[in-house]
């Protein structure tokens, strides 16, 4: 059991919580000082594969549109309309939660739980996150897309590490079992 894969959700939000705007722009998050030194490639190291929705796998298409920024390792994207895969995903039109435990049961490092909203929600609810590590950035958005959306869920966590990264904040916690 203990070299199970550990199932993290790592990103940045909003010092009000959002992860994107209502349009998924994350145009508040680019060009703060600090962006380009928070420990990703230390975390993405760590990971040896890489869950996330539809919305977050098309947005990240606009971003990055030359190179998939996750090549190398296995992506998961849940999609209730998308079947099959590429070059770089599979798509998975099965129940989030069983899929997850399934990859949560073999051997690995972890895995990382793109984005947030409607996939991380049943995934809390079903205590499958283990950890969270959360950079804050230094703005208020208003409105967009919540990292948590309203469910009946209760996860306490432990506080493992604050680090600053110049106007970031990172916030690592593991979740009490």
């Amino acid at each position: 059991m203990s070299n199970q894969s550990k199932l993290v959700f790592y990103g940045a939000i909003s010092l009000d919580g959002y992860l994107a705007r209502e349009n998924h722009s994350l145009d508040w998050l680019f060009g703060t000082e600090g962006e380009e030194e928070t420990g990703y490639q230390e975390f993405y190291d760590s990971v040896d594969t890489i869950l996330m929705g539809r919305s977050t796998y098309e947005q990240i298409a606009i971003l990055s549109p030359e190179k998939f920024p996750y090549e190398g390792k296995p992506c998961y994207v849940f999609s209730r309309t998308l079947t099959g895969s590429n070059e770089h995903v599979t798509f998975i039109n099965e129940d989030i939660v069983g899929f997850t435990q399934s990859l949560k049961e073999q051997e690995g490092k972890r895995i990382w739980m793109v984005g947030g909203g409607e996939i991380l929600q049943p995934l809390l609810q079903a205590k499958l996150i283990d950890e969270f590590i959360i950079q804050i950035a230094p703005v208020v958005i208003g409105r967009g897309i919540p990292m948590f959306v309203p469910g009946d869920r209760e996860n306490e966590l432990t506080l493992v590490d604050v680090r600053r990264y110049k106007q970031f904040a990172e916030l690592h916690y593991e979740v009490k079992r």
